[in-house]
């Protein structure tokens, strides 16, 4: 190890594993995994309202420019998947789950706002890219603040509510489609609301996640990874819950940008 490399010996990730499953880490799993459920609505609305925009007086979608539209989305995530990943790593965890999260908010919001087909493959592409962002900087802070024995089934529970997304989106769309009920060119742009109102929410959730104490670490800032540690320690011991000491030896990390 070259000696301008700091190394740290910490016992945060054996501290972090040895917890038991509690409040801590269902309002992490609420806050975090909402992201699937934003994808499964989005993909379904956008599925959903293509009638609406082709009969949209503003609009006049044509098949093709729905199509384009729709590989505009998801052309979006995988660009945004590639660079908000690259930076969660550099900036950390939880400022990347703000971001993503305001640019998927604002995005959706714009949308709704679309008055040709450029501005409105712009803002979807903007929407892809706060998703697929939310899908790089979510998994890393999901699996880093979950205990090692959970990850798992919490992976393929958070993963398997894009479903519940899509049933929103299809409930959303019944309502909000109905032109007994709205405008043809007041539906579609409702159903955009919806996932917008549904991001202020989880805005306000996220604003009671720590930083990831592992990212912490592995950048070198052990000091403030102890401070979350213990804060998440004092939360169990407040609800009654006996903690074991750590089951494994400290580790020696090479403190790293990335």
């Amino acid at each position: 190890m070259p000696a301008r490399v700091a190394v740290v010996s910490t016992d945060i990730p054996a501290r972090l594993d040895r917890l038991p499953w509690g409040r801590f880490h269902v309002l992490v799993v609420v806050a975090l995994g909402v992201t699937w459920i934003l994808d499964g609505l989005e993909v379904t609305l956008a599925g959903s309202i293509s009638g609406a925009l082709k009969d949209s007086p503003s609009l006049h979608f044509s098949d093709a420019d729905i199509g384009f539209a729709a590989s505009v989305y998801l052309a979006g995530a995988v660009a945004g998947a590639l660079f908000f990943g690259w930076l969660t790593d550099r900036l950390g965890r939880k400022t990347l789950f703000f971001v993503t999260l305001g640019v998927y908010l604002a995005a959706t919001a714009a949308t709704a706002l679309s008055w040709s087909l450029p501005s409105y493959c712009l803002f979807r592409a903007l929407t892809g890219a706060g998703i697929g962002g939310e899908y790089s900087a979510i998994n890393s802070a999901i699996q880093e603040l979950t205990p090692a024995r959970f990850r798992g089934r919490v992976d393929l529970a958070v993963n398997g509510t894009f479903w519940a997304g899509a049933a929103l989106g299809a409930g959303a769309s019944i309502l909000l489609l109905d032109p007994t009920r709205f405008a043809i060119d007041v539906g579609w742009r409702l159903c955009f609301a919806v996932g917008a109102t549904l991001g202020l929410v989880i805005l306000v959730l996220r604003s009671f996640i720590p930083e990831s104490p592992r990212w912490l670490t592995i950048h070198g800032r052990d000091d403030e990874a102890r401070e979350i540690v213990e804060a998440i320690e004092d939360r169990f011991r407040a609800e009654g819950h006996a903690l074991p000491p750590p089951q494994e030896p400290p580790l020696r990390i090479a403190a790293r940008r990335s």
